[in-house]
């Protein structure tokens, strides 16, 4: 007959009512309590995904611009972009010039 009493919700209007009502609520509580912390969990592990994924793609843009500038800084990079605006190795060795001061 107990097992009928608790299907019943007999234990929710009894004399001791209070007390069950008490531990109903605080179960509910931390249920939902459970609840919202697996939805910010969740949350917080897709974030991760996507800035991981942006990590990625910033890193491959880095080394793409990192490749693209020791092209640009190779010599023969540097004179054939010098030949095209028509300038060009010097055909005369360069000269010392030497300085003399006098001193009083």
């Amino acid at each position: 007959m107990k097992i009928y009493d608790v299907l019943k919700g007999g234990f929710l209007v009894d004399e001791g009512a209070f007390r069950n009502w008490r531990i109903i609520l605080f179960v509910v509580f931390l249920l939902l309590f459970m609840i919202s912390s697996s939805h910010n969990a969740d949350r917080k592990v897709m974030e991760i995904s996507r800035m991981n994924n942006e990590m990625k793609k910033l890193k491959a843009l880095y080394i793409d611009s990192g490749t693209y500038l020791t092209r640009m800084k190779m010599e023969s990079s540097v004179r054939q972009k010098l030949k095209e605006r028509g300038l060009g190795s010097p055909t005369t060795p360069p000269v010392k010039i030497k300085v003399t001061t006098k001193s009083n």
